[in-house]
């Protein structure tokens, strides 16, 4: 029986933020996700929907027609949830055979271990008190000790608690490890929400004044198309 993919989307876009930011890559968004971050930007992802279920061969298909491009980024949803887990694995699998770089956005919650060895990056999320999420700073050390050289950490900043609880991760996380590993600020960008000039501009200060631990990366796809676009 052929595996199912339970997929939001399939489009051709550039990277909007972290370190890859400006980087042209196929998303493959997969639907489903149970995390429910306050400030989720795509909550359409949500909903764990057997509707946007899609056989490998039809996700493969559509992957190519995409784009000549030899990147995907893996995101959703939550690709890491055990409902959506297979199609991940199975889409992963068949790209890395056909010689893709492939990426993938973790929610900072779970990390798995087949998966991370299989793909070359992990986009992975440290979340803020903004977001009604906590990560544990003991995957991020299980992070650093496992998958050297292959992450970086993303934390979406909408305020000064946001900051400094990303402080105190940073410095928990580098008593146990090296910090030898990207580490990016995200100024927060609602939807509706006018460009957040200011905000970016007093998490630039902060950074600088704690001593620098950190980028300061906007969302460079709301800078450009708003925050409410999707698909770009």
């Amino acid at each position: 029986m052929s595996t199912q993919c339970f997929i939001n989307s399939i489009y051709l876009a550039t990277e909007g933020e972290g370190v890859h930011l400006g980087t042209p890559q196929i998303f493959v968004r997969f639907q489903g996700c149970n995390i429910g971050c306050v400030n989720c930007d795509s909550k359409d992802t949500w909903e764990f929907q057997d509707s946007s279920a899609r056989p490998i061969e039809m996700v493969m298909a559509q992957i190519h027609a995409a784009g000549k491009v030899k990147r995907v980024s893996i995101t959703g949803g939550d690709p890491l949830h055990p409902k959506i887990l297979p199609g991940v694995m199975e889409v992963a699998l068949r790209l890395k055979r056909e010689g893709y770089y492939v990426s993938l956005e973790a929610a900072g919650t779970r990390i798995v271990d087949e998966l991370f060895d299989l793909i070359d990056y992990v986009n992975f999320d440290f979340k803020t008190p903004s977001t009604g999420v906590k990560t544990s700073t003991d995957l991020i050390v299980k992070l650093a000790q496992k998958f050297p050289g292959k992450f970086q950490l993303k934390a979406v900043i909408a305020d000064q608690a946001d900051f400094h609880a990303t402080v105190r991760a940073y410095e928990a996380v580098a008593e146990k490890v090296s910090m030898d590993f990207p580490w990016c600020l995200t100024p927060c960008y609602e939807p509706n929400e006018p460009l957040p000039l200011e905000r970016f501009q007093q998490v630039v200060e902060m950074n600088q004044t704690q001593g620098a631990y950190f980028r300061v990366i906007g969302q460079q796809h709301k800078w450009l198309f708003g925050p409410d676009k999707k698909q770009v």
